[in-house]
């Protein structure tokens, strides 16, 4: 796929960003180039990775190499995740188009545990251009489009994800782990 200008400028900002020596200071530079790319560069975004998906939020690789991926996720109003990890990786997120709700949680247990609880500690409502980093072992979170508009978000993870822990809530309260396998959305 041939990329717009933008994304190529985006790309080249995140291989320089992604050669930082902690993941602190990696996401910091993710995060400054995302934000740019998006707010004042005027990111465009091919068509085919920001269309949405009728069986849940879409998820497209715009982008990886050894050391990145970057992911376009397309969600349509009510669209969401469970809580959630990211599998040991870093990650930083922004929103490109319309609004999203992100409640991140502190885990009450071991990362290994079957079975476990969590406390709210944030919740925010993020638009366009705002950017947020996940580093491991903080990065219990939900997203979620709870706007009537299409929300657009793209994630820089530390590395290509094939699965995750997402955390089904159980009648007592607690949660259970489950591995979730990750894969790409098609266009519709």
């Amino acid at each position: 796929m041939e990329f717009p200008s933008t994304v190529q400028a985006l790309i080249a900002r995140l291989d320089e960003a992604t050669l930082r020596p902690d993941e602190a200071a990696t996401c910091e530079g993710v995060k400054r180039a995302l934000i740019d790319a998006i707010g004042s560069n005027g990111l465009v975004l091919p068509e085919e990775l920001v269309a949405t998906c009728a069986n849940g939020y879409a998820r497209r690789l715009l982008h990886k190499t050894d050391r990145y991926a970057v992911v376009i996720m397309v969600w349509a109003p009510g669209q969401g995740t469970p809580i959630h990890d990211h599998d040991g990786n870093w990650c930083v997120e922004c929103v490109y188009q319309g609004e999203i709700r992100v409640v991140s949680y502190d885990l009450l247990g071991a990362p290994s545990d079957e079975i476990v609880s969590f406390d709210q500690v944030e919740e925010i409502k993020a638009g366009k251009g705002m950017a947020g980093s996940l580093i491991p072992p903080f990065d219990y979170h939900v997203i979620e489009n709870v706007d009537d508009d299409v929300a657009v978000t793209v994630h820089v993870y530390g590395g290509e994800m094939q699965g995750c822990h997402a955390y089904r809530r159980r009648d007592d309260g607690t949660y259970q782990r489950e591995r979730r396998a990750l894969s790409y959305s098609d266009s519709d």
